[in-house]
């Protein structure tokens, strides 16, 4: 796999409800606290390096300055060990520093690519305390740890895009409240629960570790990309195999992209593939959320109660204010 396409992974009808859950109400009380002027973001890249002046990371930081937020960069950051950004035991330390850094109000995950559960590999174990965490894609896998380590605040989302799209990660991290996400009902009915989002390729790669959470009871979103419909198939038959999707309350789809000439005469499509694996299933099921990579990828924060409906494809938060 080149490094243009691993550097590729980085980039890349409900009405109000009227009284929350007591899940709902425990969830908004245990959130890290809102993020405020004079707030200490840490930069790191988990995974795979980021060049020095990278404009993603200069956008980053003015975006950061007009909140009133200082960007902070470890040295670790500028860091290169072959396709990462330092030694795993380096990349490690890093997290852990910034993790248990009192100084420090939220960390954003701005390198993905490749090697986040390697870090993970590395022993440490992620406290169970509140602590905002931002990213996606291969950094699926922190945030998914992060859920099971009972941490609240991780938030599936890029730094990167439109106004939009940041505006929407600023609401969440500020506690201010979001629009529901839009997509296509593919299979009626309401679900409620806790929100797991991933990509689909990451959290394939935790089967059979400590890190993937249970879905049990959840709403489950997954994304994915540069996978074609065939081993998308496969993997979505594994989840199937292996009873990970028993007790899934709903599923929502977000963006699936790959390359045209993956697809052969005959073979089904990506659409087909998702239909007739999940679609079986009987559970609610919305397709075409604006998640994941492309644009926009609007954010979604892992953990917190969310209803989706089937019917018209809207996928909201259950938070107090």
């Amino acid at each position: 796999m080149s490094l243009w396409r691993r550097r590729e992974l980085l980039l890349g009808a409900l009405t109000a409800v009227p009284s929350l859950s007591a899940a709902a109400q425990a969830a908004s009380q245990d959130r890290p606290a809102p993020l405020k002027r004079g707030a200490r973001i840490a930069a790191l890249a988990p995974g795979t390096w980021m060049e020095r002046g990278d404009p993603l990371l200069e956008q980053l930081r003015w975006r950061c300055r007009q909140q009133g937020w200082v960007l902070v960069t470890p040295p670790e950051l500028s860091g290169q060990w072959r396709w990462f950004s330092g030694t795993d035991q380096q990349r490690a330390a890093a997290l852990r520093q910034a993790w248990l850094d009192p100084s420090i109000d939220a960390l954003f995950l701005v390198g993905a690519g490749w090697g986040s559960a390697r870090v993970l590999e590395q022993g440490w174990t992620i406290p169970p305390r509140p602590r905002w965490c931002v990213g996606f894609s291969d950094c699926s896998a922190l945030l998914l740890a992060q859920l099971v380590a009972g941490s609240s605040g991780g938030i599936h989302g890029w730094f990167g895009g439109s106004s939009g799209q940041w505006q929407r990660l600023v609401a969440l991290l500020t506690g201010a409240s979001v629009q529901p996400l839009r997509g296509v009902g593919m299979r009626p009915g309401l679900a409620e629960g806790p929100l797991v989002v991933s990509n689909l390729t990451v959290a394939t790669s935790l089967i059979g570790t400590p890190w993937l959470p249970s879905l049990k009871g959840r709403v489950l979103v997954l994304e994915d990309t540069g996978e074609a419909p065939y081993r998308i198939d496969r993997q979505l038959t594994q989840w199937r195999a292996a009873g990970l999707l028993d007790g899934v309350r709903g599923i929502g789809l977000g963006r699936f992209s790959w390359a045209e000439d993956d697809v052969l005469p005959g073979d089904f499509s990506m659409a087909e593939i998702l239909e007739e694996r999940l679609g079986i299933l009987g559970l609610p099921i919305v397709k075409d959320l604006p998640v994941g990579h492309g644009r926009p990828n609007l954010a979604l924060p892992l953990g917190v109660p969310a209803r989706l409906d089937g019917r018209t494809g809207e996928l909201s938060l259950m938070l107090a204010g």
